[in-house]
């Protein structure tokens, strides 16, 4: 992989060399394997269903990079889902997966960290939306984390767990080996305690919500040709975006603190929406949303000039989430005359991990 480089400023410019490593050669157990756990191998299997994410912004890029997670931010769980099906045997992994090199990663760390030496049968269904800014790495680690924690007698708390994936995040690479990746901690807490989500740095879960409960939740995806992962992704978020967030991360935290989460606590969509809108504008959101043609705003003002209540660009994109109370056939007819038809109809899941045993 390339040696890339990080420019935050005229006076910040640094190189970071993006090592690509075989699963399993760099573990971080945060210390968690100085204490002793009373495992406890269920028979059976353990089916995890985990809630995908709609990530609406980070806080401040220049709190994190691939192996240094952080950053904070905002999402919320939708109801598409992905599950992660795992059985305790005498020894060996067995992956049914055709991501199979980040799943081997983290449960080399996981065994690691709680001092495991059994085997692992492990089966994962993904919702196959991959790179459009649903978080379908993030999901599937949480689904498997849990899965694998509940097997063996959950020795590790649902804290531990979203920050044992966070300073493990890997995406894979072309020639089968992996990478570290960007991760704020969004995507698991939400799809952990369902809702929305505020992070702070250090993965930091500040504040989560039940949001929207009875309202449609749509998935926009538009056409583009611009790539959101690889170099690509890292040049967007460790340049430009940094840059952005030097200026912009003090309003963001304002409008998360003082409009987001008052908005939350009254279940006010329309509010929630205005501030999103604004944060569309601001910091590294406004570097994401660029990064695929101003056309993304256009397409987003249209639709908030017709009267939607929440839109949002999701990630690096470039999917837009749309929450509003009208239904299938009404907002048919708003995309018809933009070219943009509708990815996913769901809703906003409010209760994020469902475990569940089989014998």
């Amino acid at each position: 992989m390339p040696i890339m480089k990080i420019r935050g400023g005229d006076l910040d410019l640094v190189e970071y060399d993006f090592k690509t490593f075989a699963p399993g050669e760099d573990l971080k157990t945060l210390g968690f394997e100085k204490n002793t756990y009373a495992l406890k191998p269920k028979k059976g299997t353990v089916l995890v269903k985990a809630p995908a994410r709609i990530h609406l912004t980070v806080l401040d890029m220049n709190r994190f990079a691939p192996d240094h997670p952080g950053g904070g931010g905002i999402g919320f769980a939708i109801r598409c889902y992905c599950t992660a099906e795992v059985s305790c045997i005498k020894k060996g992994v067995e992956i049914d997966y055709n991501r199979a090199v980040i799943v081997e990663n983290f449960v080399a760390v996981f065994k690691k960290a709680v001092g495991y030496s059994g085997g692992f049968r492990i089966r994962v269904t993904d919702h196959e939306y991959k790179h459009v800014g649903l978080g379908s790495t993030s999901t599937v680690m949480i689904a498997v984390a849990t899965a694998l924690n509940e097997a063996v007698g959950s020795p590790l708390s649902n804290n531990q767990l979203r920050k044992l994936i966070g300073h493990n995040y890997v995406e894979e690479t072309a020639d089968g080996s992996i990478a570290f990746g960007f991760e704020t901690g969004v995507g698991p807490a939400v799809s952990t305690h369902g809702g929305m989500a505020v992070m702070g740095d250090e993965l930091t879960l500040i504040y989560h919500h039940s949001f929207a409960e009875k309202k449609n939740v749509y998935i926009i995806i538009p056409p583009t040709d611009i790539s959101s992962a690889g170099t690509q992704e890292f040049d967007l978020l460790m340049n430009r975006a940094r840059t952005l967030d030097y200026r912009d991360r003090e309003l963001k935290a304002y409008l998360f603190m003082m409009d987001l989460i008052p908005a939350l606590e009254e279940d006010n969509l329309q509010k929630i929406g205005n501030v999103i809108w604004e944060i569309e504008f601001r910091g590294s959101k406004r570097a994401e949303v660029e990064h695929h043609s101003f056309e993304i705003y256009h397409y987003m003002s249209r639709l908030r000039e017709a009267g939607l209540e929440f839109v949002g660009m999701s990630s690096v994109g470039p999917s837009i989430a749309v929450v509003t109370a009208l239904d299938r056939k009404h907002l048919e007819k708003i995309l018809k005359p933009l070219g943009l038809k509708i990815a996913i109809g769901s809703g906003v899941d409010n209760n994020g991990l469902v475990i569940t045993h089989k014998q």
